[in-house]
């Protein structure tokens, strides 16, 4: 990807580059996304609400103006992309492309970091953009959409947009990253995203409770941080709302009422 990236900047300029990044970028998130959205609020709308968080579906106003800001962060994550492509060659990057050069066990150690790391600034930036000062000119946009849908996870206002993809280039400046790498994280990144903006709850009752599956976040901790702002920041992982404090009082709780009401729906005949 990266040599057709390269040869078509070289050909047609860094304009025709960009497009085809953030084409690619785009494709990534709107094709699982919209397969999501179509089975789970389209083919299979009745079949599956009893695992629908929110007992109700969004308007179709919401979704389209998800999709109009999805095609805009788009935008920007690709010329953020193409940057670290640039930087690299321009001699300020470790972006490299031959695993031998550091070996396999560094190869999955980025990789881990990467995710970690993420999940690290995510916490703390997204709680940044509730300060009340800057809730408004960043985040916004994003909990207009107070009932998610899987085009969710790519809306959000151009400057959120910037602070989310911010930390890519800065890691790659200080830690050697291997395109594979890059291009793994940033699909970790989109599907885990649109998992936790589904609107359905797909693990089992007891997950929150549970010794080691406790640490990962649920469809219903986002959501609840998309209809009671003030908690559940989390990403991807659920250790620095347990550590700070910011998990939402009654999480445990409200995820084993999602869970019970959708079994009791889904099959009737069992109390």
């Amino acid at each position: 990807m990266h040599s057709i990236i390269e040869n078509i900047g070289l050909q047609f300029g860094p304009g025709a580059a960009w497009l085809l990044t953030s084409t690619t970028i785009f494709l990534r998130f709107a094709i699982p996304a919209s397969l999501v959205f179509l089975f789970a609020y389209k083919w299979k709308r009745k079949k599956w609400f009893a695992w629908k968080i929110q007992q109700k579906f969004p308007k179709a106003m919401q979704i389209r103006q998800e999709i109009s800001y999805s095609l805009l962060t788009s935008l920007l994550f690709g010329g953020m992309a193409l940057g670290v492509f640039f930087l690299r060659k321009m001699g300020y990057g470790h972006l490299y492309f031959e695993v031998a050069e550091y070996g396999w066990v560094y190869w999955f150690f980025s990789l881990a970091f990467l995710i970690v790391a993420h999940d690290t600034y995510f916490y703390w930036i997204h709680r940044l953009m509730h300060h009340p000062q800057l809730y408004r000119r960043f985040h916004l946009v994003h909990h207009k959409s107070t009932n998610p849908t899987p085009y969710t996870s790519f809306s959000f206002h151009p400057l959120e947009s910037v602070l989310e993809f911010a930390i890519i280039p800065v890691l790659t400046m200080i830690l050697p990253i291997h395109a594979a790498v890059f291009f793994l994280f940033t699909l970790w990144s989109i599907l885990f995203n649109i998992l936790g903006h589904t609107g359905y709850e797909i693990a089992p009752s007891g997950f929150t409770r549970h010794r080691f599956f406790k640490w990962l976040n649920t469809p219903t901790h986002h959501n609840m941080h998309h209809h009671h702002a003030r908690f559940n920041y989390g990403l991807y992982f659920n250790f620095w709302d347990r550590v700070m404090g910011t998990n939402h009082p009654e999480y445990d709780q409200y995820f084993e009422q999602v869970v019970e009401r959708a079994l009791r729906k889904a099959n009737p005949t069992v109390r």
